[in-house]
C-alpha cells in the first residue's frame, strides 16, 4: 500500500492509496464501514464482492459499497496495481465481527 492522501498528509474528507499485489495474493475476507472506489491501473485480479465474483483488469473500476463482504485476489500471471479511494477514518471488520480498526494507509 502507498499513500497519497489522508488525514495524516493534510487530507480532510478522502484517503486516496495504491494497492500492488503479487501474482496470487488473496486479501483477507472483510467489510469496510464506508464505499471504496478501486481503478485497476496494471494486471488483473477477481473481486468477490456480495457473493459475486468479477474478473477485473487495467482500467476497470469497481464501487465497493459499504458494508458487503468483499475480497480482492491477485492474478496468478500478473499480480495487480490498483488505485483506491474512500473516506478518510473507514474501519474494516472480519465477517464475524471482529474489527480490524482503521488501515494505516487510510488514517
Amino acid at each position: 500500500m502507498t499513500t497519497f492522501a489522508s488525514p495524516t498528509q493534510g487530507g480532510a474528507n478522502l484517503s486516496l492509496w495504491r494497492v500492488d499485489a503479487k501474482p496470487g495474493a488473496e486479501g483477507p475476507v472483510h467489510m469496510i464501514d464506508g464505499e471504496q472506489v478501486w481503478s485497476w491501473v496494471d494486471g488483473s485480479a477477481v473481486v468477490e464482492l456480495a457473493g459475486e465474483r468479477y474478473t477485473v483488469a487495467a482500467g476497470d473500476t469497481v464501487v465497493m459499497p459499504a458494508g458487503v463482504v468483499r475480497r480482492v485476489v491477485a492474478g496468478p500471471g500478473s499480480g495487480y496495481s490498483a488505485v483506491v479511494t474512500a473516506p478518510s477514518g473507514v474501519r474494516a471488520t472480519a465477517v464475524d465481527g471482529a474489527d480490524y480498526g482503521v488501515p494505516p494507509w487510510i488514517v
